[in-house]
């Protein structure tokens, strides 16, 4: 999802588990080395630029609301736009679960986005006709 969807904590959390991801793709082998989502980032022809364009669009938007994420600790900052493809499928799906989450938690929020049908993509994402990725792990 695009980070201005996020209410605090899911921003904050976003960065925090991007820098974790980082953390592993540059250092294999460290914390959760397997985690299903890190193929989005292994799967580009260079996985550190594309975490480094992932993560400078949280820190954009946190940017934009006033808060003070470490841009410094991006190691590969973007110099180019990289387009990674995410199936519509896997959208709308991080899209129902993103909204259960406002409605818990940020009721406000969820009501702001709950007439939004199609979603905008992260920056680093371009949404291709798909289903739900082969690595998401569904509940049940």
């Amino acid at each position: 999802m695009h980070p201005r969807y996020f209410d605090r904590q899911a921003l904050t959390a976003c960065w925090r588990e991007g820098l974790l991801a980082q953390a592993v793709l540059h250092a294999p082998g460290r914390g959760y080395s397997r985690h299903p989502q890190l193929e989005r980032f292994r799967a580009t022809p260079d996985p550190m630029a594309a975490i480094g364009c992932y993560l400078a669009a949280i820190v954009d938007e946190a940017d934009a609301r006033g808060y003070r994420f470490a841009r410094e600790k991006i190691l590969c900052p973007p110099t180019s736009a990289i387009a990674v493809p995410v199936p519509t499928g896997q959208l709308q799906y991080e899209w129902a679960h993103l909204l259960r989450k406002l409605e818990q938690r940020s009721p406000d929020v969820a009501r702001l986005w709950s007439a939004v049908d199609q979603p905008d993509p992260h920056p680093l994402f371009t949404p291709v006709e798909g289903g739900i990725a082969s690595w998401e792990r569904l509940p049940g």
